[in-house]
């Protein structure tokens, strides 16, 4: 498993609905992407938990745009009239990631758009899996492109990194906040998808995304003594979590009853 790595050649536009300021770029391969700035507020972190989330939700069979490391140089600001953007690309420089540009995609809109039971309930227990804070009927990070739904914008998922205290305790949390979770309305075949999912989602397969972290992510105020320890780290809190029983699952299940 290898993610591509690309060069950006022209900032494009900012996308100023992201609270990180993620931007559109075209890169040295003539593709357009957006790029999420590891210098912007929540650094290497986001990077990871973008990395991580979308390519288990990839694992999982559902759509996520394709994930490419994208080299950044510092230059590319000179062309910037805007201070602020200037300065996030100047601290963003070397290795940044992104997500295809989906051209002509619009938003998820649950009043006019209907979901698959059977989806609705597989991307629920993947955001209730991963703790994705930011799947809400005021932010849904979904995409109607083609005529299928595709997921975006998981930075704020995995939130338990940003402190590793007693994360192995934490890894059995409920994950409340997905009562808030605009797809379950939708979601009722939540019991149905867990086997399924559950099955795909086996040690080596989630091993396999987490050597995709590069190093260098890894060493920002790591309190780990080697990029090998951490990457460990984030595997058993992830495998803890899929242990029976799985409070998250029985957490979404509470607030699904909670919507009938």
């Amino acid at each position: 498993m290898n993610l591509r790595t690309v060069t950006a050649t022209r900032y494009v536009a900012p996308l100023r609905e992201g609270g990180s300021l993620p931007a559109i770029v075209e890169a040295d391969d003539d593709g357009m992407y957006v790029l999420k700035f590891r210098g912007a507020g929540q650094g290497c972190k986001a990077l990871i938990a973008e990395l991580i989330a979308g390519e288990i939700a990839r694992a999982l069979g559902l759509l996520v745009p394709e994930i490419v490391f994208v080299e950044l140089d510092p230059d590319l600001a000179r062309t910037e009239p805007d201070p602020e953007i200037q300065d996030l690309i100047r601290a963003s420089a070397g290795l940044n990631l992104a997500l295809d540009y989906l051209p002509g995609s619009v938003t998820f809109d649950p009043v006019v758009e209907k979901c698959d039971a059977d989806l609705a309930s597989a991307i629920v227990w993947f955001d209730a899996f991963v703790t994705n804070i930011d799947r809400t009927p005021r932010n849904a990070n979904m995409l109607i492109w083609h005529k299928k739904l595709w997921l975006i914008d998981h930075g704020a998922a995995l939130y338990f990194h940003h402190t590793w205290k007693n994360y192995l305790d934490r890894s059995r949390d409920s994950f409340s906040a997905v009562k808030d979770h605009v797809l379950l309305p939708f979601a009722s075949n939540l019991q149905a998808v867990d086997s399924k999912l559950t099955e795909l989602l086996a040690s080596d397969t989630i091993d396999r995304i987490l050597q995709l972290i590069p190093d260098l992510w890894l060493v920002e105020n790591s309190p780990f003594s080697t990029c090998s320890e951490h990457r460990e780290a984030y595997l058993n809190y992830l495998l803890n979590r899929l242990k029976s029983p799985q409070f998250f699952l029985e957490e979404a299940l509470r607030a699904r009853s909670l919507h009938v």
